[in-house]
């Protein structure tokens, strides 16, 4: 699929209905051999046919827009659009990628721009959340610079907003939904200092604006960046706290319930590419069960990138949807083999397992990225995971109990909020304590880790072959 969405790139934009086509007869063809390399090869070959026609359109839906000589001209324009994310920026300005329904009372066909900000337009806009639509005045550029990378999040133009006209809340049931729990959760920790209640919004919901910068790079440095993004963990925390309720349905009932809630929480979280992996495989998972057929988490997390970048091909440039397939990747494959060859105690050898798997899953990506990563990540994460379960679940819990019940009784939400600030202030001290471990393994030590082990592995099966060799001579004579 990877492979198919390059070379999709790679040929640029088009139509491309006869690749289309010829995926889509290729993948029913499949269903119909019988043997299974044949069966194997075809699929693979409808796959990647697929995934390069997806991309030729994703990226021909890109060029020929609406929108396209407006942008070119550099023209005035008054568009209506859906925020498509929650505004963020400093204190004079704001940013946001809204989908375009009209422009200048013409259909937009539903592209997404980034709209900036500032002045007295910029305070408005940060006053509204997804899913809001807006009639805002300005003018259409190219996307510049920096800016240039939100092509891959479908982005085909800047819009400099200079009057905020209009707007109304989100007529969705779902965003109305999403919203008014994601603010109950916020709501709860209104109490907390600060720093601790940025540190809570970006665990529970992966919104890091508020986050001071000197923290986030601590978490950076030591590794533990994931934790700010929301991913399977937090999918698995909120699936147990609903499945008492979803346990007491018919079976069929309990499958729409759980697809529903992860629906509502994926909003929530405004779907952050590591949200949309776990989605995915959860989803997966459930439908698996319920058709009695439950299979690996290897086959799952192949099922659920498929489906995703297939949907939605520019996933592939997604720095944190590779990190996330990566971490899953790493420890299915490799946290049972690395678990049961660690000495120690259960207790201490599975997690150590998963995280050492885990590191050497992101690896790949992390290093051609950012050059290196951080050795502090293992212990920290050591460390941080018993704190990070609990201060999920409990967050999560008594930040929405906190909400519902804060306008008429704060000091039951301060009370409630109390083993949340216990543990957040742990979160930053770990974060802070291992940020100051400096070694990094950039590639050149990657390689030489590589080559260690792989010495390593060789000298032991050559001695277990010369020790069942002389075994073998002894038994001879």
């Amino acid at each position: 699929m990877v492979a198919g969405a390059r070379l999709g790139e790679q040929l640029g934009p088009a139509p491309a209905i006869p690749l289309l086509v010829a995926g889509l007869l290729g993948a029913i063809a499949a269903l119909f051999l019988p043997k299974r390399p044949a069966r194997l090869a075809l699929v693979v070959v409808a796959v990647a046919t697929l995934a390069t026609a997806s991309m030729q359109r994703a990226l021909d839906g890109q060029a020929h827009s609406p929108l396209t000589a407006p942008r070119d001209a550099r023209a005035a324009a008054t568009i209506t659009a859906t925020l498509t994310d929650d505004p963020d920026g400093g204190p004079y300005n704001a940013r946001v990628l809204a989908r375009v329904t009209r422009i200048d009372g013409r259909s937009a066909g539903g592209r997404t721009v980034l709209v900036t900000a500032g002045g007295d337009a910029a305070g408005k806009l940060r006053l509204l959340e997804s899913g809001d639509e807006v009639k805002v005045s300005g003018w259409l550029q190219p996307l510049t610079g920096y800016d240039a990378r939100l092509r891959w999040r479908h982005a085909v133009a800047s819009f400099d907003a200079v009057e905020l006209r209009a707007f109304e809340p989100a007529r969705s049931p779902l965003h109305r939904t999403a919203n008014f729990l994601r603010a109950r959760v916020l709501a709860g920790g209104r109490h907390l200092a600060p720093t601790e209640r940025a540190l809570m919004a970006g665990f529970l919901l992966g919104d890091t604006r508020e986050l001071p910068r000197d923290v986030e790079a601590q978490f950076r440095a030591s590794g533990l960046t994931h934790l700010l993004a929301v991913s399977g963990a937090n999918v698995a925390f909120v699936l147990a706290l609903v499945r008492p309720l979803l346990r007491r349905l018919l079976l069929r009932a309990q499958l729409v319930a759980g697809l529903t809630v992860l629906l509502v929480f994926g909003t929530m979280t405004r779907w952050e590419p590591s949200v949309l992996r776990a989605c995915a495989m959860a989803a997966c998972s459930m439908m698996a069960l319920y058709l009695g057929r439950p299979t690996a988490g290897v086959r799952v997390l192949a099922l659920a990138v498929v489906a995703l970048v297939l949907a939605d091909p520019f996933l592939v440039h997604s720095i944190g949807f590779l990190l996330s397939c990566g971490a899953s990747a790493g420890i299915a494959v490799l946290a049972p083999a690395i678990t049961a060859r660690v000495p120690g105690p259960h207790w201490l050898r599975e997690p150590l397992g998963v995280t050492l798997a885990a590191q050497i899953g992101v690896a790949p990506v992390l290093i051609p990225v950012f050059g290196s990563v951080p050795l502090a990540a293992l212990p920290a994460n050591l460390v941080a995971g018993p704190i990070a379960g609990p201060l999920t679940v409990l967050g999560l819990a008594t930040g929405v109990a906190g909400g519902l019940v804060e306008s008429w009784w704060p000091g039951l939400a301060t009370l409630l909020q109390a083993p949340t600030a216990f543990l957040a202030r742990a979160m930053l001290w770990v974060a802070a304590f291992f940020s100051r471990l400096p070694v990094d393994v950039d590639g050149r030590a990657a390689w030489a880790i590589v080559a260690g082990t792989a010495l390593l592995g060789a000298a032991k099966l050559w001695s277990g072959r010369r020790r069942n060799l002389r075994v073998d001579a002894l038994s001879s004579r």
